[in-house]
């Protein structure tokens, strides 16, 4: 080829690629006219029904080595370049072809596009179940806390960070959302928040609830009232983790009624002890066996039953809010009782919420109505693998079951605790994954609602106990791939931590998705392709309740109705190896997923 004083041009044309995403020529059913009828797609594990839709694809018989054979050679790329040459007045072109480079899966990252995820994905033979995590540990951005330093038996109950604002403007400043979300802060006690933004929290008093709903549903937990520092086995011989307790059902009006009661009971315990002689000590021993109810997760997200209460909280700065757009929360696109909306509790002395982290690990907010105060133990996120130890040892499940921890087992194994007391109007904020349990010193309400802030912590840790879960077979209320995705098409992110880890969740979100479907269609398994309608929820398996997301395995239950039930392919197959009787939805067109992973790039701040 002649370089000397040659104009050389390049041209690229590429072959128009066969579709790759649409499971390789028509083996996608995208024809669902034939029934005019629409039909519910539900498990009865959702939290809220589908709404109605096409119904899924009948399983018509396919020519499985066709799709085969489309599934693994007409995707092919090939590249021409036209070579366009320019000497002395003559025109001449060089035609070279070049075979598309492949890059091995293994070396896929963040700085890939989509279609070379997808490119890689279908060069790769994957036996089996392809699993890799969500999660990438070169991101991490935990705070480094060496457990093996002892720490010295007075500075086991460290100081709880508590601020006092001086003026409303100070709760809006930014400096507080970096204090309450910096990672090395476990929890924040903000004194006297109702005050500084003048919060009416008599709407929430336990008069007003009557007024306003009387009838509303209260689950009662009834417990045994002991110091809020021990908690005795059921012979009363020995301290113990398992806190059980028992569950029913009230109204307000009956709890307020229980409530009020507790109080004047008291009052004329209290009235009769002091005219008891010294010598007579029977208090301490009842005290022991006095059986107490708890009122607990009320229901407050009706904006129709409850419009000025839930008005009231629109003053709270934004980052404390039920709904924000910097709130991961308000990206799941439904309903989640109790983390997107708000729950009140109504308390007696003793009341106990027992051990537990928030659902994926995400913030809390709790404010206290009063009139009593509750007291708060917290530990730090990075040592709950070994309070966990401390629950398998006493036989108790950390994620699902009921337990209070023994303060003297965490100060033997160097554990710091946080213990406090929260008064009327003091707003507490549980940073991400932070342990903690509670209860009630005096009479009083609380509220509180889950908040996820978009920060790299928050996600980290959210992902972390969302693939932690699927492990114990858990539920994970939040559907983090769901909301992953949700955040990327709404959202612009300007810190690259944060960024990163929602970038790789992405990428391997489409990886799994690829890989599966590649296998399916290899297998001559029919893909019906069915998007999803407004405020459909996130899906989970009947069976595992592992979020299941794009491609959703179905099956019809025997009953009258017209219902599906959704199962994750690990238990498709458990019940049909060949998932015979097994429809595939597919909810997302791999290129909308495609567009979406590309579109979305870390932003400058000043953009």
């Amino acid at each position: 080829m002649n370089t000397g004083n040659a104009n050389v041009k390049r041209a690229t044309e590429k072959k128009e690629e066969v579709d790759e995403t649409s499971s390789a020529a028509g083996s996608t059913d995208t024809n669902n006219s034939q029934s005019a009828s629409g039909v519910t797609i539900s498990t009865s594990k959702l939290g809220a029904p589908t709404p109605a839709s096409k119904p899924p694809c009948s399983l018509a018989p396919v020519d499985p080595l066709k799709l085969k054979a489309l599934s693994m050679g007409l995707s092919k790329e090939l590249k021409i370049l036209l070579i366009k040459i320019e000497s002395a007045g003559r025109q001449t072109f060089n035609i070279s072809e070049v075979e598309e480079q492949r890059i091995p899966l293994c070396k896929i990252s963040i700085k890939n596009t989509a279609t070379e995820v997808i490119r890689a994905c279908k060069g790769t033979r994957v036996k089996g179940k392809f699993k890799e995590s969500f999660l990438l540990p070169a991101f991490s951005v935990k705070p480094n806390i060496d457990i093996d330093i002892p720490i010295p038996r007075e500075k086991l109950n460290p100081p709880t960070p508590s601020i006092y604002l001086e003026s409303k403007r100070d709760a809006f400043s930014p400096v507080l959302l970096q204090f309450c979300t910096d990672p090395k802060n476990a929890v924040t006690v903000i004194r006297g928040l109702a005050g500084s933004l003048r919060l009416n929290l008599g709407l929430f008093s336990t008069k007003s609830l009557v007024e306003a709903n009387s009838d509303h549903a209260v689950e009662v937990r009834t417990q045994v009232q002991q110091p809020a520092d021990e908690n005795w086995d059921s012979s009363g011989s020995a301290q113990t983790w398992p806190c059980e307790s028992s569950r029913s059902h009230t109204t307000i009006a009956k709890y307020a009624q229980y409530q009020a009661s507790s109080f004047q009971e008291s009052l004329q315990e209290e009235k009769e002890s002091e005219n008891e002689e010294e010598g007579e000590q029977t208090s301490d021993q009842s005290a022991t066996t006095k059986i107490i109810k708890f009122g607990t997760n009320i229901d407050l997200s009706d904006p129709k039953r409850w419009k000025p209460q839930l008005q009231e909280l629109l003053k709270l700065p934004a980052f404390m809010r039920v709904e924000s757009s910097n709130n991961m929360l308000s990206h799941v696109g439904h309903t989640i009782l109790g983390m997107n909306t708000v729950q009140l509790y109504m308390k007696v002395p003793g009341s106990r919420t027992p051990g537990h982290q928030e659902n994926n690990n995400f913030c809390s907010v709790n404010i206290n109505i009063g009139p009593g105060d509750c007291e708060w133990f917290a530990v730090h996120e990075h040592y709950w693998e070994a309070i966990n130890k401390f629950c398998e040892k006493h036989g108790v499940d950390y994620l699902t079951g009921s337990w209070w921890p023994v303060l003297e087992d965490l100060y033997s194994s160097n554990i710091p605790v946080y213990r406090f007391i929260q008064r009327p109007g003091d707003l507490v904020w549980i940073n991400a994954g932070t342990v903690h349990w509670v209860q009630a010193v005096g009479w009083c309400n609380n509220i509180a609602w889950n908040v996820g802030p978009l920060n790299s912590y928050q996600y980290q840790l959210a992902l972390e106990r969302f693939e932690w879960n699927e492990v114990k077979k858990v539920k994970s209320i939040v559907p983090m791939i769901h909301v992953s995705w949700n955040v990327a098409r709404t959202i612009k992110i300007n810190d690259q931590d944060t960024f990163k880890m929602i970038k790789h969740c992405l990428m391997q979100s489409i990886k799994h998705i690829q890989i599966l479907r590649d296998q399916l269609v290899a297998a001559g398994k029919k893909i019906c392709y069915q998007s999803r309608v407004k405020d459909e929820p996130a899906y989970y398996c009947n069976e595992c309740d592992v979020e299941v997301f794009d491609l959703l395995f179905v099956t019809s239950e025997n009953s009258s109705k017209k219902t599906y039930v959704v199962h994750c392919e690990d238990c498709a197959r458990a019940k049909s190896p060949l998932l015979a009787g097994v429809v595939v939805l597919e909810q997302y067109r791999i290129e909308e997923l495609m567009r979406t992973y590309d579109s979305f790039v870390l932003v400058s701040n000043t953009s």
